[in-house]
């Protein structure tokens, strides 16, 4: 019987020891894979970046042929705005590719 614990013990010490060695490594490991970002990680982001910009280019070529509507019609407010509105584009413009057939 003391033969037999004394078996089991060395054994639960002998894998608390492997378990003890090998957790700096399992922990870094881990801090790695959880601050490096995979390149599905990155390309859905990039994704997501670049849908944002398209619907920004969306609503404002939308404002600006609004204002612009609304500045020939006499609305001087409008014209101002509309100049916003084009400059903004002018600057979303180079960061949105353009789709072709």
């Amino acid at each position: 019987m003391a033969l037999t614990m004394g078996t089991t013990l060395s054994g639960c010490l002998a894998k608390t020891m492997v378990d003890v060695a090998t957790a700096p490594v399992r922990v870094a490991g881990k801090a790695v894979d959880m601050a490096t970002t995979s390149q599905s990680e990155a390309d859905e982001k990039r994704g997501r970046e670049l849908r944002r910009r398209e619907e920004r280019m969306g609503r404002l070529e939308r404002d600006y042929r609004h204002h612009s509507e609304q500045c020939a019609n006499g609305h001087d407010e409008a014209c101002s705005i509309a100049r916003a509105d084009y400059a903004e584009i002018q600057q979303l413009m180079p960061t949105v590719p353009v789709e072709r057939d």
